[in-house]
């Protein structure tokens, strides 16, 4: 039988250095110029194409190899479409900072109109892998995409709504806009709820891994368990001072001294 303990420490390093690999390639890219990102977002299609491949072919086998595949071919799709927000290809109609002291409602709108493109297409992906896939022997790429999924979701309400630790070190230029949209404060509302639902899922998912006994099951719940876990633990970061940048930081580029950028000029709530 396979050993759940591979799995998981396959799904940190993957976690790791996928990130990693995205920061550096996006840094690299806006040290370039803009129009570095743009070919960035298109060399990198072929990754998009193969996670797309490999989730389809991966639906009704349910070996081992198989849930390896499926879980790479979801963190793939996911992979690309990150690019193509960090790149600032797809984020949204809103590209200006927010004004201090807006109202709320106006604060939303904005932040709303930072990220719209990408949340409408991480949207339409996963309606699309659910009703492609839900009946499907091997669902765990479709789990895989669903986890990643309402966890950017948390995280991102849990920076609208304010925590504790922001790290901004990593935003590209593209994206600088964000951290006015952002709030530090001592905790919000929405965060209890969001590490109790992560840490039930990921007592879920070890609840069927400690039941599974096939080897395909005992792989992909171990790795659903491990990717769940390490999005509590992102959310944890978020709060506790520990320095989890000097995971990346590290191995990136320096960045451009010169921050200046363009923008067509400000319309209704940023738009």
């Amino acid at each position: 039988m396979p050993s759940p303990w591979i799995a998981a420490l396959l799904a940190l390093f993957v976690w790791w250095f996928s990130t990693g690999a995205i920061l550096w390639a996006v840094r690299r890219a806006d040290n370039a110029g803009p129009r570095a990102r743009l070919v960035l977002t298109g060399l990198t299609l072929p990754l998009l194409a193969i996670g797309i491949w490999g989730f389809m072919v991966t639906l009704n086998s349910t070996g081992m190899v198989a849930v390896y595949g499926a879980f790479l071919s979801a963190l793939a799709i996911w992979g690309w479409i990150e690019t193509a927000f960090l790149t600032g290809v797809v984020t949204g109609p809103n590209s200006h900072d927010c004004p201090q002291d807006t109202p709320e409602f106006e604060r939303f709108i904005r932040a709303w109109g930072t990220i719209a493109y990408h949340e409408m297409l991480l949207v339409g992906v996963l309606a699309a892998m659910w009703i492609y896939g839900h009946e499907a022997a091997n669902t765990f790429g479709l789990w895989t995409f669903t986890v990643l999924f309402f966890a950017r979701v948390s995280a991102k309400l849990n920076l609208y709504f304010g925590v504790p630790r922001i790290n901004t070190e990593f935003l590209p230029e593209a994206l600088g806009h964000l951290a006015s949209h952002f709030r530090i404060q001592r905790l919000n509302w929405f965060f209890p709820i969001s590490i109790t639902v992560l840490t039930f899922a990921t007592a879920c998912w070890l609840e069927r891994l400690i039941g599974a006994e096939t080897a395909g099951d005992i792989t992909g719940y171990a790795l659903l368990t491990a990717i769940t876990a390490l999005a509590l633990l992102e959310h944890w970061l978020m709060v506790l001072p520990l320095p989890d940048a000097k995971l990346w930081r590290w191995m990136l580029p320096a960045p451009k001294t010169s921050t200046a950028k363009t923008t067509r000029p400000e319309g209704p709530h940023g738009f």
